[in-house]
């Protein structure tokens, strides 16, 4: 599966660089075609920061088919996750529309309906043909993509653009203060930054659950490591993850990262950059348009920069970060209306809604939606509007990185995450607990058959 998420990056360049024009038509809806008087429609989703806009063009939906729309779980992505594998090895699911993901996807899969009767190829043309062949396991389609998804550098552009500032750095380590593209300069400018009280922290990050594992993964293939070798023997114990666990348990021994960091997840972590506590840290595009928001986001709004991922260690095989992944919707086994949630997933992705995620920032999956961003930002008069997608084609095209493509992702992350907090808090040393967490990794691998 993974060569899949080759083919993707490909897609995504060619929608990216093949346009140089804006469309004269309006963006049109789909899945409005179908009668659904009396029908309705339940939905288990994600919800919380920007997820939930697109579900406020929902009436449209409703209004033009006669359906009603019931959203019965609106979630965080980690909830979401427990609700959907407690539902489905329960056989509670009483709901039409389930949210998914290419990196929990796999581990759906006996409890979802194949799509392949439900879409048309016509319709799914407008997809990338990476992300549609991903989502197809055993010539069965199980998700339609949302929008896809890459973490870029952020930096507060204040810091880095105040002369001050500048020649103090300069006078403190010999170098030129500019857009880290290296781990080793992350750290160095993070803690000059705290250390001279430039910002409250100099780096910020997610410290739990699958965030957490997501974020040392992260950091360890930028360096040049992996979770597994070629076998699905864990390898993140090895001299680079011990490089890595112990960078992140020194942030947080010297209030690089904050003190809460092992409470955090997406919103909190995006909340202090918000407030303007944190000079620089990985993050997904989706949350542009909220830091880019005087209302929302007062401290930073016109005041924050892009940048590709840095490298990691300097190690053999150390390359930018990126990790990567698309938002989905399927349609759950059970489900009593799979013709009717077929008709509210069309919605939901067809080209006008997905358009209008796209302008909060979202990194979209349909080729004419990139055309008609790219001519946005061309035409918006806000340099990083531009800057922002030249830089998403970039990650999407040379850096976009999936995690292993495992039906124990979460599982495995369920493993992981408690003993890298346990290192990061100091409660063990790094080697002993990623050790820990080996072992504990191994005989998951291999109670799910992966060594026989």
């Amino acid at each position: 599966m993974r060569k899949l998420f080759v083919l993707l990056t490909l897609a995504l360049v060619v929608a990216i660089s093949g346009i140089a024009f804006a469309q004269d038509t309006e963006p049109q809806y789909a899945g409005l075609d179908m009668d659904l008087t009396g029908v309705t429609i339940r939905m288990a989703t994600i919800g919380g920061g920007q997820y939930e806009g697109m579900y406020n063009s929902i009436p449209v939906f409703e209004e033009a088919t006669g359906a009603t729309v019931e959203i019965v779980a609106l979630l965080d992505g980690f909830a979401i996750d427990q609700k959907l594998k407690t539902d489905f090895a329960t056989g509670a699911v009483d709901y039409d529309v389930a949210w998914d993901h290419t990196s929990f996807v796999a581990q759906y899969v006996p409890f979802l309906e194949p799509l392949n009767n439900y879409f048309s190829a016509e319709e799914l043309a407008a997809f990338s043909p990476a992300i549609i062949d991903a989502a197809t396991i055993d010539g069965n389609l199980y998700l339609i993509p949302r929008h896809a998804d890459v973490a870029a550098l952020h930096y507060r552009a204040d810091l880095y653009n105040d002369a001050d500032i500048a020649a103090a750095y300069m006078a403190a380590t010999g170098n030129a203060l500019a857009v880290p593209t290296t781990l080793e300069e992350v750290d160095a400018q993070a803690r000059f930054f705290v250390e001279n009280e430039y910002a409250t922290y100099g780096y910020g990050m997610a410290g739990k659950e699958e965030a957490l594992t997501g974020r040392f993964y992260e950091l360890l293939f930028a360096s040049g490591g992996a979770l597994f070798d070629e076998n699905y023997e864990p390898t993140f114990n090895n001299e680079i993850g011990v490089q890595v666990a112990t960078l992140l348990r020194n942030w947080y021994a010297d209030g690089i990262i904050p003190a809460d960091t092992t409470s955090l997840l997406w919103d909190g972590d995006a909340q202090n950059f918000c407030n303007g506590d944190v000079a620089v840290k990985l993050e997904w595009y989706g949350w542009y348009s909220t830091f880019q928001s005087a209302e929302s986001c007062p401290n930073i709004a016109g005041n924050f920069g892009l940048a590709r991922g840095f490298s990691g260690f300097a190690n053999d095989g150390a390359r930018p970060t990126g990790w990567a992944g698309a938002h989905a919707f399927s349609i759950p086994l059970a489900s009593q209306n799979k013709e009717a949630a077929a008709q509210l997933i069309k919605f939901l992705t067809s080209e006008r809604v997905a358009y209008e995620e796209a302008q909060l920032g979202y990194l979209p999956v349909r080729d004419d939606v990139w055309e008609r961003i790219i001519a946005d930002a061309g035409a918006s008069g806000v340099e990083l509007d531009t800057i922002r997608l030249q830089t998403a084609r970039i990650q999407i095209s040379e850096d976009f990185k999936t995690p292993p493509l495992i039906a124990e992702w979460i599982p495995f992350s369920n493993i992981f995450f408690p003993q890298l907090q346990a290192i990061i808090l100091g409660d063990v040393e790094a080697q002993a607990g990623l050790d820990l967490a080996a072992e504990s990794t191994r005989q998951l691998m291999a109670d799910s058959g992966y060594y026989n």
